[in-house]
């Protein structure tokens, strides 16, 4: 019979042998940690009994409670530790078999990681792919790193950001008035010079030209006028760049270091920005999205729909790399290939403002309701979703994507 291409490919069947590692590993390391003389229980007595520290005997007793063998591999120490968890074991008084038979295991675990991933993190990479729980614990670990090493190569970094959009139906009924809140809280230079800058754009073709404008109607252009009334604290000087059909918002001189640091809000109007329905058959969706320019380490994006907009189902999330070819539109079948797997949940807020306070902006609720009443908006007729990021991954793309009603 000849071997299906899958069969012959390195690393296959590699879940199948580190499960049997796992179960092996729980039997025989656990049968030694069970014969030590006294039975002290607890990382720290164990730790005392032993001569050894209590960090890698936490770890060890952490892998042999867990029930699941892939589990057991991910929490282990490394192969040196367990080798003198094993030695140490031995001079106390474990039998010998049981710390041959030990040893054994830790070669074997030692072999799995050179041969199948090349070191200790590469193997907690591929763990991660079937336990999702260690995925998310591998992620965020890799997402702090990135936040640090981003925020010095690009020279500034945050606390805290978030975008916030609300959909209202315009005037004539047939297109959609668009209101972005966006800011950033604890922003601060790493090195002078550096720059910062926020934008907000329409993909999506339309007729006219875009015409944002500020809460009050004063067109977009030079200084901005910025949503401090609620948020004061630390503001930022803000220039408004108009080129095109994109809004640019470029962070003024604040200086550098951690005494530097500022808080940005603005808010932007876009009346008649979109269509409110699609082409029958299309297939085509509504897309907004909160795009990761700065290293920052929280970030929320809301949506705010009114009942009369999409009303069909609750958006999807798409996560998209913009590295290579930029922002995505979710009507282009050929960005796919840019989807990623991240570990960012959409919530459901429902209607009106009492579900959406956010920790990191005390009075955001009130900021959210300032908006609507300025523009005669009613408040409890929207329904609310967001998205939160724990260190979102610079240079992703975070998507809302909805279903409009179809016409001819």
């Amino acid at each position: 019979m000849t071997p299906d291409l899958h069969d012959l490919l390195p690393g296959h069947d590699l879940r199948a042998r580190v499960s049997a590692l796992g179960a092996a590993i729980s039997r025989d390391l656990g049968a030694v940690v069970g014969a030590i003389p006294g039975a002290p229980s607890g990382p720290q007595r164990l730790a005392q009994a032993l001569g050894l520290d209590k960090v890698s005997v936490s770890r060890l007793l952490k892998a042999l409670r867990s029930r699941e063998p892939l589990a057991i591999v991910h929490h282990l120490p490394g192969p040196e530790p367990l080798r003198r968890f094993l030695k140490a074991a031995g001079k106390s008084g474990a039998p010998t078999p049981l710390v041959r038979a030990g040893e054994a295991q830790v070669d074997a675990f030692e072999r799995l990681i050179r041969d199948e991933a090349g070191d200790r993190g590469a193997l907690g990479s591929i763990l991660s792919a079937w336990l999702p729980e260690v995925r998310r614990e591998q992620e965020l670990r890799a997402r702090q790193a990135a936040f640090r090493a981003v925020g010095q190569i690009r020279g500034a970094q945050a606390e805290f950001d978030y975008s916030a959009v609300l959909l209202h139906p315009s005037v004539d009924g047939d297109r959609v008035d668009v209101v972005w809140l966006i800011g950033i809280v604890g922003l601060q230079r790493l090195r002078p010079g550096a720059t910062v800058k926020f934008d907000t754009r329409r993909l999506t073709l339309a007729e006219g030209a875009r015409r944002p404008t500020d809460l009050y109607g004063n067109e977009i252009d030079g200084p901005t006028v910025r949503g401090d009334e609620f948020m004061p604290e630390n503001p930022a000087p803000i220039e408004a760049r108009k080129v095109g059909e994109v809004a640019h918002y470029v962070l003024g001189d604040t200086g550098f270091g951690p005494r530097s640091a500022v808080n940005v809000h603005f808010c932007e109007v876009n009346r008649s920005e979109l269509p409110s329905t699609v082409p029958v058959g299309s297939g085509r969706r509504a897309w907004f999205y909160h795009d990761v320019k700065t290293s920052v380490k929280r970030s929320c994006f809301d949506v705010f729909v009114h009942r009369d907009l999409y009303p069909a189902a609750d958006p999807e999330l798409i996560i998209y790399d913009t590295a290579l070819d930029g922002v995505a539109d979710v009507n282009d079948p050929a960005r796919d290939i840019d989807r990623l797997e991240g570990i960012e949940e959409l919530s459901l807020l429902g209607a009106g403002l009492d579900r959406t306070p956010i920790a990191e902006l005390p009075r955001y609720s009130e900021l959210l309701d300032h908006v609507h009443t300025t523009l005669g908006w009613d408040p409890q007729a929207f329904r609310g979703y967001r998205v939160r990021s724990e260190y979102p991954v610079y240079g992703s793309q975070i998507t809302l994507a909805f279903r409009p009603p179809e016409r001819d």
